[in-house]
């Protein structure tokens, strides 16, 4: 059966959350936000591309940072309100230039950064 990106459940604002996974290590990178625009282009383009809430506009990750990601698979959820994207992921996927986003911790109480920005050059 052909897949309907408009046959998901978005929220009341139109959105989606999509979990960023490396298709490789598994590693889980982001969270970010779709709307069906946002879910159509990703299919079509195999660039995964966000909903920004802040700029109201398509995101296509990587445009401004170079840190692409290319789409493997797109899974959704037995709800069919959250998607995972499985991708390739060039450079870091987080804009505070790390691998993944979920760089800090909870241990013992206490935050503890367990990733450090990855080195330009």
């Amino acid at each position: 059966m052909p897949f309907d990106p408009g046959s998901l459940k978005y929220d009341a604002a139109g959105l989606i959350p999509c979990v960023a996974q490396d298709a490789v290590s598994g590693e889980v990178l982001m969270l970010a936000w779709m709307n069906e625009g946002a879910v159509r282009r990703t299919l079509e383009t195999g660039k995964v591309t966000y909903w920004s809430r802040s700029r109201g506009a398509f995101w296509v990750k990587g445009e401004s940072s170079g840190h692409h990601q290319r789409l493997v698979e797109l899974r959704l959820d037995c709800d069919r309100d959250c998607l995972l994207a499985l991708v390739e992921q060039e450079g870091p996927a987080c804009h505070t230039n790390r691998r993944s986003c979920f760089y800090t911790a909870v241990r013992q109480g206490a935050e503890v950064e367990i990733m450090a920005p990855v080195r330009k050059g």
